[in-house]
């Protein structure tokens, strides 16, 4: 494998002269007398730590039992120095001979009553081999280095970093780092192979596949989108994975996203399994005439909810200095957190979540709303630091009050969306059917100050652009196949008898026959493998009874007819359970269930989790943007890390490394024995 992945050991490492048992124990009083220049060499010049006093004569006895001591069991003592055990019975000239060859210089350390202990000086002797730490193989550890850049979508361009590779140095002089150049063919020959198992994984789905596209623009000012695929597999399990990210070249209008993405699903032959697709923007309507066009809906409710923090941003940026100043300032935070318990206005954990996005911008205004007081005492306390700048007027605490008031409804809905399991077209359209009615309730309030009206009127023609964008017999039969939505809680505008009859034509049309004919297929094989034992009678009840299963009540029409499941129902638990119930409809249900309302999860779009997403994919450079972010996300989503044919388990390379280590420290301590 030209790879390099083999057994070969490094032929250096490190030298140790004494086993690390012993030098662990020991380590206080070694490491005083070691020169910094020797660590790392395994020696220590003679004499380096040698009084020049004369030590007095002892008898044989005394002189050498001085440099043991008894052990607790009574029956062996172990050398001070090594730590190297001998029988009780062992005698005094075998113990001084111990000492002559490990222990050099013993007999000039003076008074062991004057000394806790004794010094030892080590000599590295010509009949002593040097003892090795573990070898690592080269390539192994370049591959945990390929893991890590994986993992965590750095660029290849960072191991050309030469404090790096010194520490490796530092670590085992003969380890070489893979060129940067090599790094970089390395990481796109694994995407290459991993692209593979992607692509063969795809083929064997039964199931139509819907796709999402999202879009960023990276730090080089190079437009970017990503192309996911979802499923829903035979067993119910939600499928999501990414396809590629691709470089948009300019204007990046729809004919430009259109042919990139066709070359994508040419890539992985989806041409004729793609059922939709969801998206920020619009895309010509006439190239995509084969797919049904999503809008993301957590896109356009996070606009929505800019439009209408827009007029009150001045004082949102106010609230968020000073929570910043609390996150940087422990003394600030705790006087805080003291004053609201004081003042009874809530418990608050840090730090508190200060980003751009809706999660911190609706903390901003919960933090004045409930814990003004507290906030204020902490400016006033501060204020030789922070200023009286930080203070909000009377007329800000009222702008606060109305707007906390205001986005209460957003907050438990967005919230709803970031928790749910899988956020499904209809619960995406029920939920921003409430966002609208709420903004249509404060447009038309008496009660409403101006400056708030003027943005709800603004906030709401958003949400009429969306309702008329998802208004089609295809959303209609998205929704109504979710058990916890069917007709009862579609949107008025959604809800038209044209959609209801265009619904049942689809179903009768497209998922009759097929799903006959697996059964026809399946019944045949059953004949054939009892052809023995079936009887003549039989044959024709298998026959009656497909008769009357292709002319049963009409499965759409039944489903429709029982009341929606409650909204904290498993979607896919439920039809798991009910496909028996709805053989037919439970394969419309499989297609359009993995429709996607969002492009990517809400929680990245609204909580401050997305912007770690957001620096990581615009921050890499174009040559290694598509290999680590598409190899990143296949290896969340349990694809093996894969180089041309052969998986590369890092796990598995980590064990064996352990495993030597400790063989090799078990082989030096035995050696330690024996000697």
């Amino acid at each position: 494998m030209d790879w390099g992945f083999n057994n070969s050991y490094s032929n250096q490492s490190l030298k140790v002269d004494m086993d690390p048992k012993s030098l662990g124990a020991m380590s206080a009083a070694v490491i005083p007398q070691i020169d910094p220049a020797d660590i790392g060499l395994g020696s220590i010049e003679k004499g380096s730590a040698v009084p020049n006093t004369k030590p007095r004569k002892k008898t044989m006895t005394s002189v050498y039992l001085k440099y043991f001591e008894t052990v607790m069991d009574g029956k062996s003592r172990r050398c001070k120095f090594c730590g190297q055990s001998y029988s009780i019975a062992t005698a005094t000239g075998n113990l001084g001979r111990h000492l002559s060859n490990r222990h050099p210089g013993y007999d000039k350390m003076g008074e062991c009553s004057t000394s806790p202990a004794p010094q030892p000086v080590t000599i590295a002797k010509k009949s002593q081999l040097p003892t090795k730490s573990p070898a690592v193989e080269v390539d192994h550890l370049n591959w945990l280095l390929v893991k890590w850049l994986l993992v965590a979508s750095l660029p290849s361009s960072t191991l050309a970093e030469k404090w790096l590779a010194n520490t490796f140095k530092f670590l085992n002089p003969s380890f070489e780092l893979w060129h940067v150049e090599k790094f970089h063919k390395v990481l796109h020959e694994v995407f290459r192979s991993m692209q593979e198992t992607v692509r063969l994984t795809l083929e064997q789905v039964s199931s139509k596949i819907s796709i999402s596209l999202d879009s960023w623009t990276s730090y080089q000012q190079i437009n970017y989108m990503s192309v996911s695929c979802q499923w829903i597999d035979e067993s119910w399990s939600f499928q999501n994975v990414l396809l590629d990210v691709c470089h948009i070249p300019n204007p990046c209008e729809s004919s430009e996203i259109y042919y990139v993405l066709l070359k994508v699903l040419r890539l992985y032959n989806l041409e004729t399994k793609i059922l939709s697709c969801t998206l920020k923007g619009d895309i010509d309507s006439q190239k995509l005439s084969t797919l049904f066009c999503v809008p993301c809906a957590a896109y356009t409710l996070n606009s929505i909810v800019t439009d209408g923090l827009r007029s009150t941003e001045h004082v949102i940026i106010k609230i968020r200095e000073f929570v910043m100043e609390l996150n940087s300032s422990p003394e600030m935070s705790e006087d805080f957190v003291q004053f609201t318990t004081a003042y009874h206005e809530g418990n608050w954990q840090f730090p508190l979540d200060a980003s751009a996005r809706w999660s911190g911008n609706y903390q901003m205004l919960d933090i004045a709303r409930k814990a003004g007081k507290s906030m204020e005492t902490v400016v006033r306390k501060h204020e030789e630091q922070l200023g009286r700048r930080l203070l909000l007027n009377t007329a800000e605490k009222n702008v606060v009050n109305i707007m906390h008031k205001y986005f209460e409804p957003f907050y438990k809905t967005i919230n709803d969306m970031c928790m749910s399991k899988l956020l499904t077209v209809g619960m995406a359209l029920f939920f921003m059917d409430h966002i609208s009615e709420t903004i249509l309730s404060c447009k038309d309030s008496r009660q409403t100050p101006e400056w708030l009206k003027k943005a709800a009127e603004d906030m709401y023609a958003k949400t009429q652009y969306y309702s008329n964008q998802v208004c089609n017999a295809f959303i209609y039969m998205t929704a109504v196949l979710d058990p916890r939505i069917k007709v009862e809680f579609i949107p008025e505008y959604l809800n038209l008898e044209s959609y209801m009859e265009e619904a049942r034509n689809h179903f009768i049309r497209n998922y009759s026959a097929p799903y006959f004919s697996s059964v026809g297929n399946s019944y045949t094989a059953q004949d054939t493998e009892d052809r023995g034992n079936a009887s003549f009678a039989e044959e024709i009840a298998r026959k009656k009874r497909r008769a009357t299963m292709s002319s049963t009540t009409d499965e759409f029409t039944q489903y429709l007819s029982e009341p929606p499941v409650p909204m904290q129902t498993d979607v896919l638990d439920w039809w798991k359970v009910n496909s028996s119930r709805y053989p037919r409809l439970s394969l419309m249900a499989r297609d359009f269930l993995a429709v996607q309302s969002t492009v990517s999860l809400p929680e990245h779009i609204f909580c401050a989790k997305g912007n770690e997403t957001d620096r990581q994919r615009s921050s890499i450079p174009q040559h290694d943007t598509q290999a680590l972010l598409c190899v990143n996300s296949w290896m969340q989503n349990g694809i093996k890390l894969k180089h041309k044919s052969t998986e590369i388990d890092c796990e598995r390379i980590m064990e064996l490394q352990v495993a030597s280590a400790t063989e090799s420290s078990s082989r030096r301590f035995e050696k330690t024995q024996v000697l």
